[in-house]
Order: C-alpha cells, then sequence, then structure tokens
C-alpha cells in the first residue's frame, strides 16, 4: 500500500512540476522584467538546468540503473527517478532569475500561425506520451502490479515514431518556440531546454541501442531524423 502511495504521489508530483512549467511559460514569463536581457540571470538559469540536465541524463545510464537496483527494487526504479526529476524541475523553475527583453510580439495572421504550431506540438506531445504509455512515463507502470518483475520495455515505432524518433521533443520544441509572443524568458527557456534535448538524444539513443539491438537499427535506418526531420 505504501509503495503504490509513493508511485502514485511521484506521478502526481510529475503532472504537478509539468503544470507548474506551463504556470511560468504561459504566465510569469509574458511579461519582460525589463527591456534589457539579463546575461547574468541566463548565466545562472543555464547552470540551473544543468543541474536538471545532469540527473535527468546519469540516472537515465544502464550503469547508474545497475548501481541503484542494488538499493531499490527494479520496479521502483522508475518511480524514484520521475521523483528526482520532478522535484528537480520544479526547483528549476522557483528559482528561475528573470531575463527580461522582449524579442517579438505577432499579430494577426502571424500569431494564428503560431497558435497552429503550437497546436502541432501539443498534438505530437499527446501523440507520443500515448504512444509509449502514460503510466509508464510517470514511472507508475514499473511498479504495477508487482514491483518486484517490472515489465520488459518494448521499442515504440508506431504513429508520431513515424515521423521522427523523439517526437516528444520535437513537440516541445514546437511549443516553446511557436509563441506569438517571443519574450526573453520564454526565448531563453526554450533555447537551453533544446540545447540540451538536442545534447541528451545521442547518449539516449546509445541506451536504445544496447537495449533493443538489431531491432533499434533497423529502425533508425528506416526513421532517418532524430528531433528535428532535415536538421537533426
Amino acid at each position: 500500500m505504501l509503495v503504490r502511495l509513493m508511485v502514485w504521489l511521484g506521478g502526481a508530483v510529475f503532472v504537478g512540476s509539468l503544470g507548474f512549467c506551463a504556470w511560468a511559460y504561459l504566465i510569469t514569463w509574458s511579461t519582460p522584467a525589463g527591456s534589457e536581457m539579463s546575461w547574468r540571470a541566463l548565466a545562472v538559469n543555464a547552470l540551473l538546468l544543468t543541474v536538471f540536465a545532469t540527473h535527468h541524463s546519469l540516472f537515465a545510464r544502464d550503469g547508474v540503473k545497475r548501481w541503484l537496483s542494488q538499493a531499490i527494487p527494479p520496479g521502483l526504479l522508475r518511480s524514484f527517478y520521475v521523483w528526482i526529476a520532478s522535484v528537480l524541475f520544479v526547483a528549476v523553475i522557483w528559482l528561475w532569475q528573470p531575463v527580461g527583453g522582449d524579442i517579438y510580439r505577432l499579430g494577426g495572421w502571424s500569431a494564428w500561425i503560431g497558435a497552429a504550431v503550437q497546436l502541432l506540438g501539443i498534438w505530437l506531445i499527446v501523440q507520443s506520451v500515448r504512444a509509449i504509455d502514460a503510466l509508464d512515463l510517470a514511472g507508475i507502470r514499473q511498479a504495477t502490479p508487482t514491483p518486484a518483475v517490472p515489465a520488459p520495455p518494448a521499442l515504440v515505432v508506431r504513429g508520431p515514431y513515424r515521423i521522427v524518433r523523439h517526437p516528444l521533443y520535437l513537440g516541445w520544441v514546437l511549443v516553446t518556440f511557436g509563441t506569438a509572443h517571443l519574450t526573453g524568458d520564454r526565448l531563453a527557456f526554450a533555447a537551453l531546454t533544446t540545447l540540451y534535448l538536442i545534447v541528451a538524444v545521442p547518449w539516449e539513443e546509445r541506451s536504445l541501442a544496447g537495449t533493443f539491438g538489431d531491432e533499434y537499427a533497423r529502425y533508425s535506418a528506416r526513421v532517418r531524423w532524430r528531433m528535428l526531420p532535415y536538421l537533426y
């Protein structure tokens, strides 16, 4: 009972961290803190995201997972990872330093195009999460119903995964950059998180290749682009 409570609370914290991020992006960062961008604030924010990214990447490595499995039941590893990542993400948003600056504000049909881009990004994110299982992403599926025996992984190649190998990341880029009103804070957040994703993808794909072997090699040959069609 306690294990299930912790797992579901971890899932709630995960969803809450995303909601907190959406609130900051839509509300807090919609108004520039000043007319000029602060490079000091940008550096602090980059450091905050680096701490989050370091955990996010290291804890996803197979060697770290094996080390953690000595103290944590395998079925709870994903939940443990989600708990820490979610708390760190909340800390990034909470401690975010106002960057300032107003990059552009679109109006008329240009604003509608921006909205369409963001809606496309949201659609990609939703479809990607549906394909890989939202409960697994939130760290809940592995611990249900038997924490000691996690379900074997399966390579997902359907839906948006036929467009790029990491459609969830593509959706993130479209949502964060597609806004009709780009402030310095929104630009900094979009650029820093996208940079992290670009750097992290090769690491993630090495783990996927190690897990799925030739199956992932065939998938990579069939779906050429990692997260940005015709670019990356």
